[in-house]
């Protein structure tokens, strides 16, 4: 597996600041296809690192994850049954059925407590939601292991997208209070998969429940011209908007075909 990132720094203007105290936020946008095997079942991968050259970043409030044409999510044969919102919220993961389960991840959040800043660790579960106006959902459950616990849920949305991306990913990202009058608590990562990568789902087969592994997201046998491209826009507490963009190369076996007929 190969991993390329890109870096997009912005400044931006902090809402109660004077007006010549400026932070500039550095995003650093990663994406993955693991396997790489053109024609086969792959699982995406895509990663989120925010930081500030001074202060913390402002809050996360919204993620959108553009990812190539010809990847069918929505056909891939994972997510084949659907996590109800409120037993996500109540009972946790264990309460969705095993094959809605779509990903795994990580995420970590800054968060001020006075003077320090403690820096929260969370897993991600992303299962799938109830379908909404045609529409696939998914929900990303973060569980905070350390040094508080807490638990989240992230909504998100599979939505068309314009070429050359076939889709894209549409995560909100609700406000985490700290202490009264404190700021919101600033995720700085995030890092999810969706697709069959460490998924295990369940069939019945001559009376028997068996264990199977989803096929995955299906690669397109030929792979574009310069990559798979990527692209994240990420939105903030302070009203600010950020872009990044990414490309997955082609795997080396489609490359010296390419060149070699």
């Amino acid at each position: 597996m190969r991993r390329v990132r890109t870096i997009l720094a912005v400044a931006i203007t902090c809402a109660g600041w004077p007006a010549t105290a400026h932070a500039v936020e550095t995003v650093k946008f990663s994406a993955s296809l693991t396997p790489e095997h053109l024609d086969r079942g792959t699982t995406i991968g895509f990663g989120l690192g925010i930081g500030a050259t001074t202060g913390l970043p402002s809050p996360l409030t919204s993620v959108d994850v553009s990812y190539p044409e010809h990847l069918g999510i929505a056909l891939s044969g994972i997510g084949i049954r659907t996590c109800q919102p409120r037993a996500l919220e109540v009972f946790g993961p264990l309460s969705c059925p095993a094959d809605s389960r779509m990903g795994f991840g990580r995420a970590t959040a800054l968060v001020p407590f006075g003077p320090e800043v403690v820096r929260e660790q969370a897993s991600i579960g992303v299962v799938r939601g109830p379908t909404r106006e045609g529409h696939l959902t998914l929900l990303f459950y973060a569980v905070g292991e350390d040094p508080v616990s807490t638990q989240l849920i992230l909504p998100g949305t599979l939505d068309e997208a314009r070429p050359p991306y076939g889709g894209e990913i549409i995560v909100g990202v609700p406000l985490v209070p700290t202490l009264p009058e404190a700021p919101n608590a600033s995720l700085v990562s995030l890092k999810s998969t969706i697709g069959p990568l460490h998924l295990t789902y369940f069939e019945e087969v001559n009376h028997r429940v068996v264990p199977y592994r989803p096929a995955g997201i299906l690669l397109p046998q030929r792979c574009p011209r310069g990559g798979f491209p990527f692209a994240a826009r990420l939105g903030f507490e302070d009203g600010s908007d950020v872009a990044a963009h990414t490309t997955v190369p082609c795997p080396r076996a489609a490359i010296k075909r390419r060149r070699h007929p």
